[in-house]
């Protein structure tokens, strides 16, 4: 199976991940969340869907975290607070270095933040209205400061948590920052 015919079918089971709900039996924050987030996306597609990665990678000349100390760092950002918006940025911009899966983390981690932000703050990203290559260079920077990416994103939210469109737009848009076109 090629890499488009993998985005494909994730793309499928992400939106059926919000359509039959089981999106809402996923617990939200943490690394077990994470887990069966990317699990569900990429199960049958990856052999390591769900599983924190034993290779070291790296992206555009971006070196991840070492997967040496994976079990080290994942508990401590699981225990970062999130009950504000700037603390659930910080969260998830510290999962992005952190990358614990071999593929799909971007996929999977804005999946995560969304649940985060809903269940925390009752809003959610709408996706669709952020530029990708803004997003691309606020991620790139944001392991030095999180601040482009929070003024990226804090205008984008919406309270439309249970909506649709909204969630099915920015799923699209989330494949779309990956390199995914629809055929």
């Amino acid at each position: 199976m090629n890499t488009s015919e993998i985005d494909a079918k994730s793309l499928e089971k992400a939106k059926a991940l919000f359509e039959t709900g089981d999106i809402d039996k996923i617990e939200i924050g943490n690394v077990q969340g994470l887990r069966a987030i990317h699990k569900y996306l990429f199960d049958g597609l990856y052999d390591f869907a769900g599983v924190i990665r034993n290779k070291n990678i790296s992206k555009a000349g971006f070196r991840f975290a070492n997967c040496l100390y994976l079990d080290v760092i994942l508990p401590v950002i699981e225990k970062m607070p999130e009950s504000t918006f700037d603390d659930i940025v910080a969260k998830y911009v510290e999962m992005n270095v952190a990358h614990p899966f071999m593929e799909g983390n971007g996929r999977s981690t804005r999946i995560w933040l969304d649940m985060m932000l809903k269940k925390n703050i009752g809003k959610v990203v709408d996706w669709h209205k952020i530029d990708k290559e803004d997003y691309l260079q606020a991620m790139e920077r944001s392991p030095v400061k999180d601040l482009e990416l929070r003024m990226l994103l804090l205008p984008s939210l919406t309270a439309m948590v249970n909506d649709r469109d909204v969630i099915f737009k920015g799923i699209e848009q989330s494949y779309f920052y990956e390199g995914y076109k629809a055929e």
